[in-house]
């Protein structure tokens, strides 16, 4: 009957325990929905900067000039080159920096991931324990008592325990809604990054690839200069031989050979450089670029005219603006962040778990230990405003980004006034320039007659012939000009990020790479970009809670 009994009052405990578990949780449920129904956002929303944009370009009154819309995502086949299209894909898929940049993309979707899960609670442990107490014989109590008591009492004791332990500090200030809102710019802003470097790269290839023509076609000049030198000296050193003329003649003839023989060394040490520098910017060693260059080949030909768009098409365009508009909207979130601090941090807490010991059961539901603590808070109000000045540095730092975007949008201007205007203006000297060597040539063909016939001095020769060098040389360089300063305009109007579209931006090894030292979830897939850019978020964008990225 007694055994009845103790079984019975067994399962009202049992049962009293598991109702007080269950409206433990219930209780809880209810107290945390209301308070993030009533969660706030501190601090201010991003609202997209302004800064001074021009209506239109100064010099879009020449006829080179087209303010139409086009579409420049493939800028670089204008110039009918299929070594530069080769050369800009390669480095699209190669260069090492470029890479980086993609790298740091998936750092930033895994920073993400670490502000969404500041959302959820920030403590979680699973714990466990096992101890073993052994007491002495020779120490009280057990030291006084009768011998036939004491050899009775075990004086060891065996104890388990296995729990878990959670705290959620609840955003009520928004304080992680912004860590979320910042992080998920920053992602956007290394997005932009990447594009712009893109568009660096594509720009930097051409230019690279165009001062290669250029050198060559300068060194071509310079060997046709000293063929032509070379006749001029024999013919001087046979008239003086022949009592014609004095030896006067045959050393100036050997001094302006020599001199221009001189700048050969010159220019094919900056080819050399050159391809150095766009072996690098494609990724490979110099001696893979031969077979990619195919040997000497003439300066890309520009087209007469360029349409450009306005100015407004900038600001949504170039990835150097998005960059910095990100950035601002990164730091405006950070305000928020530190804002938080100023107030109370409330925290919700609790341990459920299991404790035995001397060989009890540990998964018996008397062994069930626990606690909860619905209401819990922090407050730093003695700070010796240290959280008051850390909001005045996010702000101020946040101005500073906002003028940074204004100087973006002015600097993006100039870049492209400067392509412009040289662009149009190398137009004119290299008109100017093709006729001055056309003469050149022309007066070096009939000064060597001339002196071979005795009516002119070598004077003549030398100046004609002078002449022709230097006025080759600028020609040359007067076409590469055109081409450079029409790829820094299309460069200057954010040109070419779109080669990535529909492309990943890593490889494949690099992938494999990580996979196999790392879990990276589905972070790693996809990696091609987005074709679409994102506007910035605000504080009203931002979810209240987001799915955990795992």
């Amino acid at each position: 009957m007694l055994n009845t009994r103790l079984l019975m009052i067994a399962q009202v405990k049992r049962c009293n325990m598991w109702i007080v578990r269950n409206w433990m949780v219930k209780l809880s449920i209810l107290l945390l929905v209301p308070a993030l129904t009533a969660c706030m956002t501190l601090g201010p929303d991003f609202v997209k900067p302004t800064a001074p944009v021009e209506e239109k370009w100064t010099e879009e009154s020449y006829p080179e000039i087209k303010t139409e819309e086009a579409d420049h995502s493939a800028w670089w086949k204008v110039f009918n080159d299929p070594v530069l299209d080769h050369l800009i894909e390669l480095a699209s898929e190669q260069n090492l920096p470029l890479r980086i940049a993609g790298l740091r993309i998936l750092e930033a979707r895994a920073r993400l991931g670490i502000a969404i899960g500041t959302q959820y609670p920030q403590a979680q442990q699973l714990n466990g324990s096992y101890s073993y107490l052994r007491t002495s014989e020779n120490e009280p109590p057990v030291s006084n008592l009768p011998d036939e008591v004491s050899s009775q009492i075990d004086n060891s004791t065996d104890y388990y325990r296995l729990g878990f332990d959670t705290a959620w500090e609840l955003d009520f200030w928004g304080k992680f809604r912004r860590g979320v809102e910042a992080a998920d710019a920053s992602l956007a802003a290394s997005l932009a990054g990447y594009d712009n470097l893109l568009v660096m790269l594509t720009g930097e290839v051409a230019s690279a690839y165009v001062i290669i023509r250029t050198l060559e076609q300068r060194l071509a000049f310079a060997r046709s200069n000293v063929n032509l030198q070379q006749r001029g000296l024999r013919l001087a050193e046979v008239r003086f031989e022949g009592g014609m003329s004095t030896e006067l003649d045959v050393q100036q003839a050997r001094s302006l050979l020599r001199n221009t023989e001189a700048g050969i060394p010159v220019l094919e040490i900056g080819i050399r450089q050159a391809k150095h520098g766009l072996s690098i910017l494609l990724g490979t060693p110099p001696s893979d670029l031969q077979e990619v260059l195919k040997g000497p080949s003439a300066i890309p030909t520009a087209p007469e005219q360029v349409a450009i768009g306005i100015p407004a098409d900038l600001l949504r365009r170039r990835p150097d603006i998005r960059f910095a508009e990100f950035q601002a909207a990164t730091q405006c979130a950070m305000i928020g962040m530190s804002k938080a601090e100023l107030y109370p941090h409330f925290v919700l807490a609790g341990s459920i778990g299991f404790a035995a010991g001397d060989g009890n059961d540990l998964f018996a539901s008397d062994s069930f230990t626990g606690s909860f603590i619905p209401f819990s808070f922090q407050w730093n109000i003695f700070n010796f405003g240290r959280i008051k000045n850390n909001v005045r540095v996010q702000d101020a730092r946040f101005e500073q980004l906002l003028v940074n975007y204004q100087n973006s949008v002015l600097e993006a201007a100039k870049e492209v006034e400067d392509g412009l205007v040289g662009f149009v203006r190398s137009q004119k000297q290299a008109v100017f320039l093709t006729d001055a060597a056309k003469a050149a040539d022309r007066a070096t063909q009939l000064a060597l007659l001339q002196y071979k016939e005795g009516l002119v001095d070598y004077t003549r020769v030398l100046n004609t012939q002078q002449a022709l060098v230097l006025q080759q040389d600028s020609l040359a360089t007067s076409r590469g000009d055109i081409v450079r300063y029409l790829i820094a305009v299309y460069k200057a109007i954010g040109g070419g990020w779109q080669i990535r579209l529909g492309k990943d931006i890593i490889p494949e090894e690099n992938l494999k790479a990580m996979e196999n030292r790392t879990d990276w979830g589905n972070l790693l897939t996809p990696v091609s970009l987005p074709t679409e850019r994102k506007e910035p978020p605000t504080g009203k964008d931002v979810k209240l809670l987001h799915a955990p990225k795992w």
